[in-house]
């Protein structure tokens, strides 16, 4: 018999700041696929509460949480800039706690982050990196219409390893 667990994907408020950073900080060195390693996001829950306040408030940033019975299993985020410049760009970044690979999970929070671009006026294009041995991502990024742009030899270091990372983006919305 299969069992079923109810996953809530949310917006991402200032209460959930405990919860993010414990989530980041295991992830963190559940893999080599992150930028981040044992140091962890290096803030303290305060400051990250004053981070999800300002990203609650912006207009083309969103934090997307994956919650099992209360636990931030999941985080999907679009990031822009508030540089004139630089707002029509999101960067887009995604981490799924290990045991929850496999289960459709990434694809779907991606999802709920392309629907919230494609109802924003403010970006045009969403940008992501990824780490070239990191095949399921790559896989799932291309299967939502991203598309490699570049590949940055020695774009991270892991565990002494100069490795390669995809640059990949997907032009959204209508240019005025």
């Amino acid at each position: 018999m299969e069992e079923q667990v109810d996953v809530v994907i949310r917006e991402a408020v200032p209460q959930d700041a405990e919860g993010i950073l414990k989530h980041t900080s295991a992830t963190a060195i559940e893999t080599g696929f992150m930028t981040m390693g044992e140091e962890g996001p290096g803030i303290t829950v305060e400051e990250e509460e004053e981070q999800l306040a300002k990203l609650y408030e912006s207009d083309n940033n969103v934090l997307l949480v994956a919650l099992i019975d209360g636990q931030i299993i999941g985080t999907a985020s679009i990031h822009g800039s508030s540089s004139p410049k630089l707002q029509h760009i999101g960067e887009i970044g995604i981490v799924i706690a290990k045991d929850f690979w496999g289960f459709g999970l990434g694809t779907t929070m991606m999802e709920e982050l392309l629907l919230w671009a494609d109802k924003n006026s403010i970006l045009k294009r969403l940008e992501l990196t990824v780490q070239a041995r990191n095949k399921k991502a790559r896989h799932l990024y291309e299967k939502l219409g991203f598309e490699l742009e570049a590949i940055m030899p020695r774009g991270v270091k892991d565990n002494g390893e100069y490795l390669d990372v995809c640059l990949m983006s997907r032009m959204i919305g209508k240019i005025d």
